[in-house]
């Protein structure tokens, strides 16, 4: 693969590896992803059309981030707080 179809993978969020839609990435997948757009578009090295494309996924990942940190961050305060009940076999 070309380094400019591979930067072009990487701008668009397109991977083999990688699901399509952010909310099927775990936490760590959508910040590797996010890391490596960031580092594209720092590059400065893509097109115009391209790094509108790298700012909306951006956007999108770090938004799944955000969420997902706030989800644990919110049980971690239930944890604290004891309010998690034992579990009751029904």
């Amino acid at each position: 693969m070309s380094k400019a179809t591979a930067t072009h993978r990487l701008a668009s969020g397109a991977s083999s590896d990688e699901p399509g839609t952010p909310q099927q990435l775990s936490y760590e997948q959508a910040l590797d992803e996010l890391e490596r757009l960031v580092s594209a578009m720092e590059a400065g090295q893509l097109p115009l059309d391209q790094l509108l494309d790298s700012y909306r996924r951006g956007a999108e990942l770090l938004a799944l981030c955000r969420d997902r940190l706030q989800a644990v961050e919110q049980q971690v305060k239930v944890l604290e707080t004891g309010e998690m009940r034992p579990w009751e076999d029904e």
